[in-house]
């Protein structure tokens, strides 16, 4: 039989391994949680890698399909009403699509990001924007991209692959014009 110090000494003991169980336990959760998350992060396409097909839908209620614009170039722009850095590049967003519309091989898509119907049609016509748009519903596309905010734009070259992604606004239509014209000679 034991005595009751032996008995203290013991349950101590239980009582540092049952700690130091839970504690290694949550370091693993933790451990296995930040990987998770670093995953997610990186996103689930990057520069040279193949764009999954997806569709928008307008609000006249027309779709974009993505995978109807192969042999294209496409230029995807995320935007929102709210976002200001997106107001400063919206002139040259327009005049660029102005400049290669007539090609037929360069498309741009604004995709409105987190927004408002209302808000979202009026900064459209504040600006002019011409080419097409789409709400990005459920932020179903953000996600394909990861995309950290707005403005950014997303290059997929004729054969469907991501080719260069822009965060923040451009500073100039040269600046777009310069990703562009390389990708019309391929």
């Amino acid at each position: 039989m034991e005595s009751p110090a032996e008995t203290t000494n013991q349950n101590k003991q239980n009582f540092r391994v049952g700690h130091i169980l839970a504690w290694i336990g949550l370091l693993v959760f933790l451990t296995v949680l930040a990987l998770g998350l670093i995953r997610s992060q990186q996103g689930s396409i990057s520069v040279g890698s193949q764009v999954p097909d997806f569709s928008l839908t307008k609000p006249d209620g027309k779709q974009l399909n993505l995978a109807d614009q192969r042999g294209k170039i496409v230029v995807l722009n995320f935007w929102a009403s709210w976002c200001k850095p997106c107001e400063q590049e919206a002139a040259d967003l327009e005049a660029a699509w102005k400049f290669y519309e007539t090609r037929g091989d360069v498309v741009f898509w604004g995709i409105n990001y987190v927004d408002v119907e209302p808000e979202a049609i009026k900064y459209l016509k504040k600006y002019s924007i011409s080419y097409p748009n789409a709400p990005d519903l459920g932020t179903r596309v953000s996600q394909i991209f990861r995309t950290r905010g707005v403005p950014e734009t997303y290059f997929i070259d004729r054969q469907g692959k991501l080719v260069y992604a822009q965060i923040g606004p451009f500073s100039s239509i040269e600046q777009i014009k310069g990703i562009i014209e390389p990708l019309l000679g391929k």
